[in-house]
């Protein structure tokens, strides 16, 4: 690919989601954006790339963001985080959240869903100790494509080997031919929506707890301090941040802090 076309399109990702395309990534470009090319007709990736250069459909641009900006992930992914979760964060929101009985869960980048699918089935587990509270987990991506996979909770073997416990499979998915479904009781704990981590957060109202794991390494540091700004005036004062592993708030916001013995885990700095 051109250089003046790479660069064409780091722009528009950066400008569009606020993640930075890098060099060495150059190569998602052809695998990722040859098939937006046949789709919208172009008999090229070069004859599309000098399209963008005029008044391009919004349509094609939201199709070449989604298509860049899809990323990894999979059930209880890393493991850690869902042990906090489970062993830390939810006790602590069960005596503090014991009168109101609410509980509000922000997965931000959610992708296909496997994540805050994760957190509902731990949250069933422990149904005798929040039964009659309202619970409400949203689950937000930029791609309208990923959040239908995961509106409708269907996984191929290869996803539901990777990190989902044997137990939890048999318990809540069902065979559908080669793929497997959730089942309505975990589907209906969770609610999609499309988001754009770059808009402003008020709409989507305070949380509890909020996931964006995996997400601000693709930031500038720029675009770091501004996202967790916006989150830290959506989170309640005694709630709860995680990161991914390889992420940090370390000269990027004054707003979080690590939680003293738990990795990737924040709170509000009052």
């Amino acid at each position: 690919m051109k250089i003046v076309d790479f660069e064409l399109y780091k722009d528009l990702l950066y400008t569009k989601s606020g993640l930075q395309l890098t060099p060495d990534k150059s190569y998602l470009l052809d695998s990722r954006l040859t098939p937006i090319a046949k789709k919208w007709g172009f008999p090229s990736l070069d004859v599309m790339s000098g399209s963008l250069r005029g008044l391009p459909d919004p349509g094609l641009v939201k199709d070449i963001v989604e298509a860049m900006t899809t990323n990894e992930t999979s059930f209880f992914r890393d493991t850690r985080p869902f042990d906090n979760f489970e062993k830390y964060v939810l006790p602590h929101m069960i005596e503090h959240r014991a009168k109101a009985k609410r509980l509000r869960i922000w997965c931000a980048a959610c992708s296909s869903g496997q994540e805050p699918y994760s957190l509902a089935m731990i949250l069933k587990e422990k149904a005798t100790q929040i039964s009659n509270w309202h619970i409400e987990i949203l689950a937000t991506d930029l791609s309208d494509d990923i959040l239908e996979h995961a509106r409708q909770g269907l996984y191929s073997q290869f996803e539901v080997q990777r990190g989902l416990p044997v137990t939890y499979l048999m318990k809540y998915f069902s065979q559908d031919n080669e793929k497997w479904r959730i089942s309505n009781e975990i589907k209906h704990m969770v609610r999609f929506e499309n988001f754009n981590l770059l808009e402003r957060m008020s709409a989507l109202g305070n949380f509890d707890v909020i996931f964006c794991r995996n997400v601000l390494i693709y930031f500038d540091n720029e675009t770091k301090t501004r996202v967790l700004m916006n989150m830290s005036q959506q989170i309640a004062s005694d709630g709860f941040l995680f990161l991914g592993g390889a992420e940090t708030v370390l000269g990027i916001s004054d707003r979080f802090k690590l939680q003293e013995g738990a990795k990737g885990l924040y709170v509000p700095i009052s």
